[in-house]
C-alpha cells in the first residue's frame, strides 16, 4: 500500500528537493501547497497526480482556478480545509513553508499524520512546547529537516542528554567570511545573497551573513534536545561538509560528516529504513583534510551576543527575537538600511525594557505567537522608518 503524504511549501527549495526524492510507486501525495507560485504547483501536481492543493495568496488562488484546467484537482485557499481534504491520517508530512507563515500549518496538521518533518525554524524557535505537546498528544512522531539539527538528532536522538558534555554546530560563515569588517558599511544586497555553499532564499541569506541563522539554530537545538545554552557552541566551517560534533562525557567525539546538499537529511526523513541513496559517494577526503575549523568572532558577527542574554526556560522572548530580526532584515532588503545597520539596530532593541519584558511571558496558543510577532514586526518597522533607533 503507497504511503500518504502531505509536503507544506512544495514549491520552495526544501519541498522540491522532498518531490525529487519521492517515487510515484511508493507514495501518494495527497496535498501540496505554496503561498503564489501557482504555476510551479499546478506543475507538480499534474507530475505526482496530486488531488489537492492550497494556494494561500487569494489573488494567486484565483489565477490558479482559471488556469487548472484539470477538474480533479482541487484547490483550496486556506489551511482551515485541512479537514476537508485529509480523510485518513498520513504517514508522513513535511512543513517547509518559511517564515512565521507556517507555524500555524505546521501545528494543525500534526493531529493528521503519523510523522511530521519540520524545516519552518520559527516553529521550533517560538512554539516548541506547545508542538511538543501537539505531537505527544497525537503519538506524532518529530524530525528536524536543517542539516545540523538533524545530524545532532541521528546521533543523540535515543541518548540521555545527560551523557553529553557539549554540541558544536558549524557554520560556514557566510559570504561576507572573509570581507575586511571595514567594508561591511560597502555591502550590497548582491554580495549578501551570493553564498558560497548554499542556494538560500534572500532573507535567510542574510541570516546567514550575520550569523543570526545559526543563532536560530542554537536556540533549535536547545528546544529539540532539551540541552541548556552552555552545552550548546558554533564554530566556523567554510567547507560545509561537518554538520555537527557531539562531545561525551566519557571521553569520545563523535563528527558527523556528509556531502552540502539537503537532499541528505530529507531523504532520512522520508526513508527511514536503511533504503540506499541514489547519490550515494565516498568520503571527501580531501575536505577531511582542510577542514579549517575557526572560532567565531564577535568582531565579524556582533548579533551573536544577544544569546547571553536569552533567558533559561522558554519565552515569549524568542518571538520578539524572530519578530525584530524580520523587521530589520525587510528593511535591508527593501533597501533602507544598510548591511552594517542590521546587527546594531538588533543588538539596540533587544536590550529595550518593552521587549524584554516578554523574558517573563510563557506563550499558551498559536495564535498568541502570531499576534506577537505582527505587533513587534510593525513596531519596529515604524521605529526604523521614524528614525527613532540608530
Amino acid at each position: 500500500m503507497k504511503k500518504k503524504i502531505a509536503i507544506l511549501g512544495s514549491t520552495g527549495s526544501i519541498g522540491e528537493s522532498a518531490l525529487q526524492l519521492i517515487s510515484n510507486n511508493n507514495f501518494e501525495i495527497v496535498l501540496l501547497t505554496a503561498k503564489k507560485n501557482y504555476k510551479k504547483i499546478l506543475k507538480q501536481a499534474k507530475i505526482f497526480n496530486v488531488k489537492n492543493l492550497i494556494i494561500t495568496d487569494f489573488k494567486y488562488y484565483q489565477k490558479s482556478l482559471l488556469m487548472n484546467k484539470n477538474k480533479q484537482i482541487k484547490i483550496y485557499n486556506t489551511f482551515d480545509d485541512f479537514n476537508k481534504i485529509i480523510k485518513k491520517r498520513l504517514d508522513y508530512v513535511m512543513s517547509s513553508i518559511s517564515g512565521i507563515d507556517g507555524l500555524k500549518p505546521t501545528f494543525d496538521i500534526i493531529k493528521h499524520t503519523k510523522k511530521i518533518a519540520i524545516a519552518n525554524k520559527e516553529s521550533i524557535i517560538c512554539a516548541w512546547p506547545i508542538l511538543l505537546n501537539e505531537l505527544n498528544k497525537n503519538k506524532t512522531k518529530f524530525i528536524p529537516v536543517d542539516s545540523e539539527h538533524f545530524s545532532i538528532w541521528s546521533e543523540i536522538k535515543n541518548i540521555n542528554p545527560k551523557k553529553i558534555n557539549k554540541v558544536y554546530l558549524t557554520a560556514s560563515g557566510g559570504p561576507l567570511l572573509n570581507q575586511k569588517i571595514k567594508s561591511f558599511k560597502n555591502i550590497n544586497l548582491k554580495n549578501v545573497l551570493n553564498h558560497p555553499n548554499w542556494k538560500m532564499g534572500k532573507k535567510i541569506s542574510v541570516d546567514s551573513a550575520t550569523m543570526m541563522n545559526k543563532c536560530f539554530e542554537i536556540i533549535e537545538a536547545k528546544n529539540i534536545f532539551d540541552l541548556n545554552y552552555n552545552k550548546l557552541d558554533f564554530i566556523i566551517h567554510p567547507l560545509s561538509y561537518i554538520h555537527a560534533i557531539i562531545v561525551y562525557n566519557n571521553g569520545i567525539s563523535k563528527i558527523i560528516a556528509h556531502d552540502t546538499t539537503m537532499k541528505i537529511p530529507i531523504f532520512n526523513t522520508i526513508y527511514p529504513n536503511n533504503e540506499i541513496y541514489t547519490k550515494l559517494k565516498n568520503i571527501n577526503f580531501y575536505k577531511l583534510n582542510k577542514l579549517n575549523f575557526m572560532t567565531i568572532k564577535k568582531s565579524r558577527f556582533p548579533i551573536i551576543s544577544f544569546l547571553k542574554i536569552m533567558p533559561k526556560k522558554f519565552s515569549l522572548f524568542e518571538t520578539v527575537v524572530v519578530s525584530i530580526n524580520d523587521a530589520i532584515v525587510n528593511k535591508f532588503l527593501l533597501n533602507k538600511i544598510k548591511f552594517a545597520d542590521i546587527s546594531k539596530l538588533f543588538l539596540n532593541l533587544i536590550d529595550r525594557k518593552e521587549f524584554k519584558k516578554y523574558k517573563k511571558n510563557l506563550p499558551t496558543n498559536i495564535d498568541q505567537i502570531i499576534d506577537l510577532n505582527n505587533s513587534i514586526f510593525n513596531t519596529v518597522s515604524n521605529l526604523i522608518d521614524a528614525k527613532k533607533i540608530k
